[in-house]
């Protein structure tokens, strides 16, 4: 799209004045740790994959608890949403489908693994408790494992010291409101946050005319214990507990999707329990996690009784580290032992649990100007046998905080135990496994002064698995799955470009802008849609925003504008999702140095748009709100 191209490059004008500027304004400058790289913290710059990193401040000043307004800031990130706030939403990294991208909580994989896809919904974990977010794009099984073929997504809840409180509230009766409270000591930090949202939100479907509201309520908790000679115990946990009203498919036809009575509710658990061990030459960690998801889907209309149920749970023992062989060289080294089941009903009820082992091992020269590693790692599940994974990457420093950047990954994505064992199920599936290449030449972080950084990259993903309708048929894969079944008949390819641009334009004044422009498309000989774009994946998508904190009494003033190009929603190609672009404007006024109100309006132009076909999207809408610390 012309527009498209047009703001990309004109984001560009906006923030070359900065460059006259950068030894008044170029610091921090590749500061960032991460820890999606090698499971270890290290510097960014000397990892050689794509990492976008996104901090506490940047998200308190995006405002509000929905978390794809932040997320789509980073490159590569597109999301679709069933409906208003609290809808399914799924997260795309570089056109890979969503329940390939793996996610992380306070270090707990958050999958819902008793889903058809085993992917994570976004609708439920709300921004306000946020603190960091980390972003790898590409394949990265080697150190994470399963789901890691689009990449790994590490997000970080707050840590406060004192007490934190914030409330909002605006269109379509919302209340928003978050409060947590923190100590960090010589011995002993600990914290604890929580959440209440409610909206009367929009009519899920596109034709609706009667909103399905939305409510949760979210509780964080954290502490670290340090024993003494480099040794700390740790803890998390993560609750989340809501209820959304959806539409669906009412009599008499039962083929219209439009407005329904019907609701889910869904319970979340995860954490965590571990010790660390930090030395000169060794750094260990041992922990223990769970993850348990529960949903309920009822139609009052029809029974107070659920129509459909479902119980998942992930258990997982892990053990990492890093040994220093030299002053340059290390060896990063894991091992972990995964249980997981689940169980859906009452119709086509279905259950069942599988185990998986897996070990990896990555050498990493760190020397100078240039940063080399390279791994594999093997896993052996119950379902699917064994798998070996491979991947490499490094950084060379070439001038000033310029650094030239490329990596190999390969991921796999294991069958799901509802695509292994459900009435769709095929006991015979493989995993999903995936290439990825990247090039890229950068100038410092996204956080930095001035950050330039330009990637091209591309992604081949064979024995994807898809639901193949059997229409009849009762021989071969389709016996006894009159309905259909699950089979690795799909192959992908992703190939794109990525473009950042930031910069500290004056003390007072930042701008930034992310640019993707991706072809994702069907890659598997012989079917009718061999040669078509992957559904809902948009070739170009861009977010420019800039953040102004006036000399009149520090009030801040920003502004974002997205824009998605088109796509389709379906295999085919024939349901077409036009483009978009979307403004908000945002506010915020201290008072004084404990209080702060703050405001925005989302979607100024009220565009209307879709992400997916026939479920509707928030027209124009304001919030006001107020921030205190103590």
């Amino acid at each position: 799209m012309k527009y498209l191209k047009y703001i990309a490059v004109s984001s560009a004008v906006l923030a070359a004045p900065a460059w006259a500027a950068e030894d008044e304004a170029d610091a921090p400058r590749n500061s960032a740790i991460v820890v999606v790289a090698t499971g270890s913290a290290v510097p960014i710059a000397q990892a050689g994959q794509s990492i976008s990193v996104i901090g506490a401040e940047e998200i308190a000043s995006v405002q509000g608890a929905d978390l794809t307004r932040v997320l789509e800031r980073a490159p590569g990130v597109t999301f679709t949403r069933n409906g208003g706030m609290g809808g399914f939403t799924g997260l795309r990294v570089r056109g890979a489908e969503g329940e390939q991208l793996l996610v992380m909580v306070d270090g707990v994989r958050v999958a819902d693994v008793a889903s058809p896809g085993g992917g994570f919904d976004f609708g439920t974990l709300l921004a306000g408790n946020v603190g960091r977010i980390e972003l790898l794009r590409g394949s990265n099984s080697v150190i994470w494992g399963s789901r890691a073929i689009g990449g790994v997504l590490a997000v970080t809840t707050r840590e406060v010291e004192g007490l934190r409180a914030s409330a909002e509230a605006g269109a379509h009766d919302t209340v928003y409101a978050t409060a947590g409270a923190g100590h960090s000591g010589e011995r002993l930090s600990a914290g604890i946050d929580a959440g209440w949202h409610r909206s009367d939100g929009i009519s899920a479907a596109a034709v609706g005319r009667e909103r399905d509201a939305f409510r949760e309520w979210d509780v964080s908790a954290r502490a670290r214990y340090a024993l003494g000679d480099g040794l700390a115990l740790l803890a998390n946990l993560r609750h989340a507990n809501s209820r959304l009203e959806i539409d669906g498919f009412p009599p008499p036809t039962y083929f219209t999707f439009d407005d329904t009575r019907e609701f889910q509710k869904q319970r979340e658990w995860s954490g965590r329990l571990g010790a660390d061990y930090t030395s000169e030459a060794l750094e260990l960690y041992a922990g223990y996690t769970l993850q348990d998801t529960r949903r309920e889907l009822v139609d009052p209309d029809t029974s107070a009784d659920p129509y459909f149920t479902s119980k998942g749970r992930d258990q997982r023992a892990e053990l990492r580290g890093r040994y220093r062989l030299a002053a340059a060289l290390s060896l990063d080294f894991g091992a972990e032992h995964e249980w997981s089941r689940f169980v859906t009903g009452p119709f086509f009820g279905a259950g069942g649990k599988a185990r998986q082992t897996s070990a990896h091992a990555l050498l990493g020269w760190r020397g100078g100007p240039v940063s080399l590693a390279g791994g594999l790692r093997y896993d052996d599940h119950s379902g699917f046998g064994s798998a070996w994974t491979l991947g490499a990457n490094g950084s060379v420093g070439i001038a000033r905080d310029w650094r030239i950047r490329a990596s190999y990954g390969e991921g796999f994505k294991a069958p799901t135990l509802y695509q292994l064992l459900s009435d769709f199920g095929n006991a015979t599936l493989r995993p999903e496994r995936s290439r990825s290449y990247d090039l890229g030449v950068e100038r410092g972080d996204r956080n930095a002064g001035l950050h330039l950084a330009a990637t091209v990259f591309r992604r081949d993903t064979r024995q994807q698995i898809d639901f193949v309708s059997c229409g009849g048929r009762i021989t071969g894969i389709c016996a006894n799955r009159p309905f259909g079944v699950y089979d690795n008949v799909a192959r992908a390819r992703a190939t794109g470009l990525e473009l950042e641009l930031g910069a500290q334009v004056s003390p007072r004044l930042r701008a930034q802008a992310a640019y993707t422009w991706v072809k994702a498309q069907n890659r598997l000989a012989g079917s009718p849609n061999g040669g078509n774009d992957l559904s809902r994946r948009p070739r170009h998508a861009v977010t420019v925003w800039a953040d102004w904190r006036t000399p009149w009494h520090d009030v801040s003033l920003g502004a974002d504008l997205r824009m998605v190009g088109d796509s389709f929603d379906d295999a085919g190609n024939l349901v077409r999702l036009d483009g978009y672009a979307l403004v908000t404007l945002r506010a915020s006024v201290p008072l004084g140095e404990r209080l702060e109100l703050f405001g925005r309006v989302e979607n100024v132009a009220d565009v209307a748009y879709q992400t997916v076909a026939g479920y509707a999207t928030a027209g124009r809408s304001g919030y006001m709100g107020v921030r205190a610390k103590f």
